[in-house]
Order: structure tokens, then sequence, then C-alpha cells
């Protein structure tokens, strides 16, 4: 038998349904609707006063619940996926850190089988292609110049079907367009079907704009390690700022002011993506952790690369998980709800070419989050089927 759900508010990707309805069948939302539910042959369950969004997408994430997906095995990875979970993120690409060329490549592999088998929506690479000036939580002596063969043989890790490195599991990079070979790389991506993203750089605003005019289309946690904002001189903030391109952001009190995040979310409607950048200590306590082969300290909730290491004292990732990233955002920066929604689930999983997943439509997979008044997550639904 189907399931009809009832609550005071369904967000929608066009407006907020007050009172609102979804009917599922299996996995599948069959229809949404506004107003007195229809009287079908369905089990009724009433959320009550209860908020539903769809599930939340991070396109950006490192770990979770103590474990991190930079150990390339089924278990950290669903230690992650498992501790997000709970949070709301129903969807999500696992990001990997700057490592050596083949510790690298074994994780892809790794991961592959994972997204082969739906855990996992993609890989995302933030590394090694990464300026030495903005490396932040990246070990510095890892670090490379993107050589047209080391780009495919990462993306080739990912596609071991074909070996041919058109797409696969990566599904985005990042990298410092400035560097020697910098925007040759971003076409090469883009010809392969893979999101180049903007970031961990120190790309003049000339630089940035060859990069996007050469298919890069988001930007890796917008201001985070990058070359700032300047009246003469934009950098890469200002070349996003005025593109079309998506642009990350971390909302977590500690990467960005508030103010920050209303002025993009006014800047840049519809372009904004909400992400985690969480490493292993998300949904964890405090404690020494790694991010890849980086020593991290996470106090009161913030992670910083270790003191006695290189880059010492430098934010490392967070701690975030998505629900809240979605109550900062709207409790905090006092963004609209529908914007928000928007930035943490729908942007995101049209960034990364899930059309499956990211809003409750008719035809897309049940995947879906119940909130309380104080967007705190009552319930999660993937698939069709409760957690936990």
């Amino acid at each position: 038998m189907s399931t009809l759900l009832t609550a005071a508010q369904v967000v929608t990707p066009a407006r907020i349904l007050a009172p609102g309805w979804l009917h599922l069948d299996g996995d599948r939302l069959v229809a949404v609707g506004e107003g007195p539910p229809p009287s079908l042959a369905a089990r009724v369950v009433d959320l009550g006063a209860a908020t539903v969004v769809p599930g939340l997408v991070d396109m950006h994430v490192h770990g979770g619940g103590g474990a991190s997906f930079d150990a390339g095995t089924a278990d950290a990875a669903a230690s992650v996926a498992a501790a997000h979970l709970a949070h709301g993120t129903t969807s999500m690409a696992a990001s990997l850190v700057t490592d050596t060329h083949d510790a690298m490549v074994r994780s892809v592999r790794e991961l592959t089988l994972l997204v082969q088998d739906d855990v996992l929506a993609g890989v995302h690479l933030e590394g090694p292609w990464l300026s030495p000036r903005r490396s932040g939580a990246h070990q510095p002596g890892s670090l490379a110049e993107p050589d047209p063969a080391a780009v495919e043989s990462l993306l080739a890790a990912g596609d071991p079907s074909t070996g041919s490195g058109r797409r696969g599991s990566v599904r985005m990079v990042t990298l410092a367009p400035e560097l020697p070979g910098g925007v040759e790389a971003v076409r090469q991506l883009a010809a392969a079907g893979v999101v180049a993203a903007i970031g961990h750089t120190d790309a003049t605003y000339d630089v940035a704009r060859c990069a996007l005019d050469a298919g890069a289309r988001v930007g890796t946690h917008l201001f985070n390690a990058m070359r700032g904002l300047h009246h003469r001189e934009p950098g890469p903030v200002g070349a996003l700022l005025e593109s079309d391109a998506d642009v990350e952001l971390i909302a977590d009190g500690v990467h960005l002011h508030p103010a920050l995040l209303r002025t993009v979310f006014a800047a840049k409607p519809g372009r904004c993506v909400l992400v985690t950048d969480a490493m292993a200590a998300a949904g964890a306590a405090d404690g020494d952790y790694r991010l890849g082969p980086m020593a991290i300290e996470v106090r009161d909730g913030v992670a910083r690369l270790a003191h006695d290491g290189p880059g010492e004292g430098a934010i490392a990732g967070s701690t975030l998980t998505m629900d809240a990233a979605v109550r900062y955002a709207v409790a905090v920066a006092g963004l609209p709800l529908l914007d928000v929604v928007h930035a943490a689930s729908t942007a995101p999983a049209r960034v990364l070419g899930l059309t499956d997943v990211g809003a409750l439509e008719a035809g897309r997979r049940a995947d879906l989050v119940v909130l309380d008044d104080s967007l705190e997550v009552v319930r999660v639904m993937r698939a069709g089927a409760w957690i936990g």
C-alpha cells in the first residue's frame, strides 16, 4: 500500500505548501500538493506541525562520526554516511584531500565501488592541484601542478569499467587555475564531464575569469582559502560573484560572517550551495583527528591544524552537519527558508548532476527530512524508508 504524508509545511522548489501533503509509492514520490490531502487507498501519516524538506545534499564532505573518506574503505565510508544521514543528508560526495598521487588513486578506486552501490553520489577531489600559498589543511609536500596525465589517471581511477577517464565516479575537482597548466586542466575536466571548481587559489581576477571561460562552474568554499576581494583586484571572489558559477558557502559561524551569507545569497540567487566541508569530528566529540595525512585538533567544535605541524592553527574543514547549516542560515543569517533549502538540496543536486534527488517533486526518489519548529531533525527518510 502507498503512503500519504501530511504536514504543516512542505518545502517544494517553487514555494512552501502550507499545509502540504506527499503521496509515496515504494521509493518514489507520486504526487505533492497543498491543502487537504486527496482521498486515496493509502496509509496516512500525519506529521502534525512539522516542516518537510527534501533530503539534504552535501557535495563537499570529508568525514564524520569519527571516520574519514580518505581511509578509502567501505567501513569508513559507511560510518561517515551514517553520521550525516542522521542529520538529514541523504546524498553526498566523498571529498578527498591532497595526498600522494598513488594514495589518491587507491582511494578513488575504493570509493568508486561505493558510488556504484549508491552509497555515495560521487567523489570530489580537493587537491592535489592547489596553491601552496592557499593550501589550508592540505599537505604542502604533496601539492602538484596539474599535469594532463596525472589528471587523466585520477579520472580513470573512477571509471574502472572503461578506463576512459570520462567522468565516472569523480564528479568534481577543485584546483587553483593560476598554477602552470591550471586553465588547461579546467578544459580537460570540462571535456570529461567533470565539474571544475576554483578553490585554494591565489588567482587574480583575470586568471579566474579565464578559468570560468574555460568551463569552471563552481567556487569552492567562497572566501576561504582564496585571494580576498579587493577594490582594485577583485580576485577569484569578484570573478565568481559576477559569473553564473555556483558558489559553496560554509554556514557554521566560523568560516563566514552571517552578513557575507546574506550578501552572497542576494548577489547570486539560486547559485548558492551550502556545504559542510566536514571532517571526521562532525557528529563526534572534540579530540585529535587526521584529515588525510594532516594532524587535526578539534576544540569546542572547531577543527584546526595541529600546533606541531605545517600551517599550524589554520582552519581544517569543519564539524558542521547540513541540518546545522540550514538552521544557522535561517536563524542567524536571517535567510528565507525556501532559499536555504534550495541551497542545501536542489542546487548541490543540480551541480552533481543528480536528477533523482534534491526536490520534493513527483517522480523523484522519496528522500525527505522532517523538521520541528526549531528546524531540528525529527525523522529522515531515504528511498521511501524511514532511517532509525
